[in-house]
């Protein structure tokens, strides 16, 4: 009998289409609540804070793919250069150089995000779209592969706002998905993920409704 966690992980992937990459956002869980997921089948995990995902990387099997999907400090990125999967949150062209610089020092290639700034609020940050251009043009990268982008839409019960700043950053992503062999648009949370999938993300970050018993999926 699975457990109602893995339940409710297995109510979630069952529910997106099957082009959908589910990153389980694992902050703040224990070992054995990822453990059970891993062994219901799923191997993306993103974690928000650095010492967290330092901590959980060495107990858990070697085949998570890990995502640091928080605010990420560029003195920070020596950490989790030998094992990180994906960074979705990088914000400025020096944190782009800084993980291109550790990446190498790991004899790796480590994928990245651009993450956008698409909503009307203060606590969201990124980039702008004439940045992300920039950084597309100007930045010479040896060890890292931009991947495509990642945003959050304004924490809103406005469907409308929502929809339109997902509309926008895929607007964005597409018009670019092709020149720069693009993979990935980040957008969704546990919130909006459903709202995000119809407005053409192909990557969504959900950890409170399959973790919390409260939340209904």
């Amino acid at each position: 009998m699975p457990s109602a966690l893995t339940e409710r992980y297995l109510s979630i992937k069952q529910s997106i289409p099957a082009n959908i990459t589910l990153v389980v956002v694992s902050k703040f869980q224990p070992i054995e609540s990822i453990q059970a997921l891993y062994d219901a089948g799923h191997r993306i995990f993103g974690e928000n804070r650095v010492q967290e995902l330092m901590e959980k990387q060495p107990k858990l099997p070697t085949d998570i793919q890990w995502h640091c999907i928080g605010t990420l400090q560029t003195n920070k990125v020596k950490y989790i250069a030998p094992f990180v999967s994906l960074i979705h949150s990088v914000d400025s062209q020096k944190l782009l150089l800084e993980i291109d610089k550790q990446a190498k020092k790991n004899n790796r290639v480590i994928d990245c995000l651009l993450e956008m700034f698409v909503a009307q609020e203060e606590t969201k940050h990124g980039l702008s779209f004439e940045e992300a251009e920039t950084i597309f043009s100007s930045t010479a990268l040896s060890n890292v592969r931009i991947k495509g982008f990642m945003g959050m839409a304004t924490n809103t019960d406005n469907k409308e706002q929502v929809q339109n700043e997902f509309q926008t950053l895929a607007g964005f992503y597409k018009k670019h998905e092709a020149q720069y062999n693009l993979e990935y648009l980040s957008m969704g949370m546990s919130g909006d993920y459903k709202i995000a999938i119809e407005e053409g993300s192909n990557m969504i970050r959900v950890g409170s409704i399959i973790f919390s018993e409260k939340l209904k999926v």
